[in-house]
């Protein structure tokens, strides 16, 4: 299904506010994610809208978990994607990594109606088990509920033995609880909040031990229905956070596709953006704002060891290092499996859809990060430590 753009899609580059100070021009000139494929784990991409069409692989998804693979019942999904890979043809949006390529996975998220469909949807289990088995690099889950699942655990776990790289929303329950859902709060998933314009953390997004990394989530736009006619405004969630986070990885790893994850991984959190020490990460930014452009501007970056997990104290175990340096187990390791831990979510099956006011329109973020970790927005005392980090 394809759309005819309004004034409303016309405009939406220019409301992409982080491209400016991300520099997203000057990092295409070195990578777009060429030869990266993401996984989209969703509500199903709609691959016809003008900025998707022929960067979607529908014929590489595995069939078992093919079904209604392009139909999208919320735009969700097609938002993600073209938040990763789209090249804002026809007025779309743009895409931060325009090179890469997205295989769709539809699954059954809050949205999805009639019995019929939900029996024939596939859950995000099967879709992450399916993607493990293909050849994407990075797997974008923007999405979270309320856990653990033992199901969903091992598949985790699964993936990560492939030495994939898992990416997903931390939820958008800031302004009540601030529970973290899964799979974010998983061992070897890379969690990402939401900060606005001027670099401070999204009133919606969730935080504590099981933040990773920081990324734009709000004020721009979005598709927020199944009809594909016109964007919404502020389609606000670390669901969009997580995507751009994910496009960053895929430029990175397009420039350097001889890194294992634990390489790409190590590059996001050592060049991520901040004003605190990096062995103190923050429960609500993580270890900083994405900042690609600092491994790309750099032609000799030193990315470290292959073999070993930055995150290997958080993650407690030795998948991702394991799967850089013989064949892949689908069995985890007992001090991996120790990890899972009980911890409430956002309370609900998707990321998306909660909203913020910008506070600001600094951009600061993309450089230092100044004074960010001052101007958290959420009060409490958030909710407890599991992964033995996050105290401040």
């Amino acid at each position: 299904m394809g759309f005819a753009p309004s004034a409303a899609a016309s405009d939406a580059q220019s409301k992409q506010w982080y491209l400016d100070p991300m520099q997203a021009e000057q990092m295409w000139k070195v990578s777009t994610g060429k030869g990266v494929k993401v996984a989209v784990i969703d509500s199903g991409v709609n691959a016809d809208t003008p900025s998707l069409k022929g960067q979607v692989l529908v014929d590489e998804v595995p069939k078992s978990v093919a079904y209604h693979a392009t139909d999208d019942y919320t735009g969700h999904g097609t938002t993600m994607a073209e938040l990763i890979a789209g090249t804002g043809a026809g007025g779309g949006l743009q895409g931060l990594a325009p090179g890469a390529k997205i295989v769709p996975f539809r699954i059954d998220l809050e949205g999805l109606k009639g019995a019929e469909e939900k029996q024939k949807t596939p859950d995000d289990t099967a879709a992450i088990r399916a993607a493990a088995d293909t050849d994407v690099k990075i797997i974008n889950m923007s999405f979270g509920s309320e856990g653990p699942s033992s199901k969903e655990k091992a598949a985790v776990e699964y993936a990560a033995s492939k030495g994939k790289l898992l990416i997903a929303a931390v939820g958008n329950s800031g302004e009540t609880a601030g529970r973290i859902g899964y799979p974010a709060a998983f061992p070897y998933v890379v969690g990402v909040s939401s900060t606005d314009e001027s670099g401070t953390v999204s009133k919606f997004s969730s935080y504590g031990g099981y933040v990773d990394l920081t990324a734009p989530g709000q004020d721009f736009p979005g598709w927020c229905d199944a009809n594909f006619r016109s964007y919404c405004d502020d389609v606000n969630g670390t669901s969009s956070s997580a995507a751009i986070a994910s496009a960053s990885a895929a430029l990175i790893w397009s420039a350097h596709p001889d890194w294992t994850v634990n390489q790409v991984t190590r590059a996001l959190i050592d060049t991520a953006g901040r004003d605190w020490p990096k062995n103190d990460p923050s429960k609500y930014l993580g270890y900083g704002a994405v900042r690609p452009r600092v491994v790309l501007a750099d032609s000799g970056y030193d990315a470290g060891s292959a073999n070993v997990d930055p995150l290997a104290r958080e993650n407690g175990g030795d998948l991702l290092a394991k799967s850089s340096t013989g064949p892949s187990s689908s069995t985890p390791s007992a001090s991996a499996t120790a990890q899972a831990q009980q911890k409430a979510s956002t309370g609900g099956t998707s990321a998306a859809g909660s909203s913020a006011e910008s506070s600001g329109d600094s951009n600061t973020l993309w450089i230092a990060l100044g004074g960010a970790a001052a101007v958290i927005l959420v009060a409490g005392a958030g909710v407890a430590v599991t992964r033995a980090r996050r105290a401040r």
